[in-house]
């Protein structure tokens, strides 16, 4: 009797033990990832564009088994909220996604938005700070967001609008024949700084520069441009120079071209989600645009990258990957496993240190601001297998040729951030 009840013993120690091993080895809940954007109105195409890249850009990190902390490795998980292009509508996203528990906020495609979410996001984290939230910034790019606006909470990925400017002007100021531009944007924050800095940088830089016209419009409400289209056309004016983006900028050049202006276009989202195709022939060597990275950047590694996104994304209409938002998530990940954990203070401690590096293109974060730094391209409009283009954008024929790289040096510009640190 004692040889079977020695097993009988064993074999209840060892069930006794199963709900603990089952425990141990029970997957860590997931870093939760909350996008906020428009995914539906005007600007749908928009956010779709965002989502897709962030996707990408979440899948890479978790095939490589996710993100390494103290408590083991934990994959990242991605959540889409729609805010209708609303503000309000935001902020209602926003506490829909910290009671799913979400802990890093993404947004970006609005400035006056992201301006809300600062405000919001530093409310509930004082408020609350169990169940405190980063903020990560891709698009919104309005100057005030890492100068007086600076949030501790705050970190921002795409070069602001002052930046984007210099860097269109390095190639607006060699354009010797140019005599006069149109200043035309969207009226919130931002299009107003970008006519603000504008009006600055062609003063210091191109002072023999007529302006001819200086304008604002209604954010994303506008159904026809043709009558700004022909005051522009009427002006004289030789190029405009817009921070116009999505359905606004699409409408603007494709009412341009039907108006029969063949100025060019001095932009900061010209080269996809529509504007291509829109202006056709027209915008070869007219429509010239900023980015922070574009598809036919002549390396190897380059290359590479664009095509393993359109292998994840082959429709025409899936195309338009940004560079930015790889380094934003590849950052994250750094920080994460950097502090061991996703907790609010010690990851931002660690996002402020962040260094990356992917496909031949790198950024660092700068402490003192939360502003991000990373090279700047400029390319022009051109038929695709022309010299230079050897990929175009949405299958629409017409690629961009980079004809200006900015340094992180040469674009980084002083800040006026006074930053609250807990």
């Amino acid at each position: 009797m004692i040889f079977p009840r020695r097993r009988l013993l064993k074999s209840l120690a060892a069930a006794a033990c199963l709900p603990a091993f089952a425990v141990a080895q029970a997957p860590l809940p997931p870093v939760r990832l909350a996008m906020i954007e428009s995914m539906s109105g005007p600007f749908a195409n928009t956010g779709e564009a965002v989502f897709r890249n962030l996707l990408w850009a979440v899948e890479r990190v978790n095939a490589r088994g996710g993100v390494a902390t103290a408590q083991g490795r934990r994959l990242l998980h991605l959540d889409r909220y729609d805010s209708k292009g609303q503000n309000e509508e935001a902020l209602s996203a926003l506490r829909a996604a910290i009671d799913n528990g979400a802990q890093v906020v993404l947004q970006g495609n609005s400035s006056a938005t992201a301006a809300a979410l600062i405000d919001a996001i530093a409310r509930h984290n004082e408020r609350d700070p169990s169940k405190a939230v980063l903020f990560l910034n891709y698009s919104a790019v309005d100057p005030i967001l890492t100068n007086e606006k600076c949030s501790f909470w705050h970190f921002r990925f795409d070069a602001h609008a002052d930046m984007r400017m210099t860097a269109l002007m390095s190639v607006l100021r060699e354009d010797r024949g140019l005599k006069s531009v149109y200043l035309f944007g969207q009226d919130y924050s931002f299009g107003q700084a970008v006519l603000r800095e504008a009006r600055r940088q062609l003063g210091a830089q191109r002072p023999d520069v007529k302006i001819a016209g200086d304008e604002l419009h209604s954010l994303g409400r506008i159904k026809d441009f043709a009558p700004y289209a022909t005051k522009i056309h009427m002006s004289g004016a030789q190029a405009v120079i817009t921070g116009n983006w999505g359905n606004d900028l699409t409408l603007l050049v494709k009412a341009a071209r039907d108006v029969g202006f063949d100025g060019k276009f001095y932009t900061f989202y010209g080269n996809a989600l529509g504007a291509p195709a829109a202006i056709g022939d027209a915008g070869i060597g007219r429509v010239v645009a900023v980015a922070d990275w574009l598809p036919n950047v002549p390396t190897a590694q380059s290359e590479q990258f664009y095509r393993a996104f359109r292998q994840r994304f082959p429709k025409p209409t899936e195309d338009y990957v940004h560079m930015r938002m790889q380094l934003m998530v590849e950052a994250l990940a750094q920080a994460i496993e950097k502090a061991g954990s996703s907790e609010p203070v010690p990851l931002a401690r660690a996002l402020e240190q962040a260094s990356v590096s992917l496909s031949g293109q790198s950024g660092h974060m700068r402490a003192a601001d939360h502003q991000f730094q990373q090279s700047l391209m400029v390319g022009v409009m051109d038929r695709q297998g022309a010299p230079g283009v050897k990929f175009d954008v949405e299958g629409s024929g017409y690629g961009f040729r980079v004809v200006r790289q900015v340094t992180p040096a040469q674009a980084q510009m002083p800040h006026a951030c006074k930053m609250a640190r807990p």
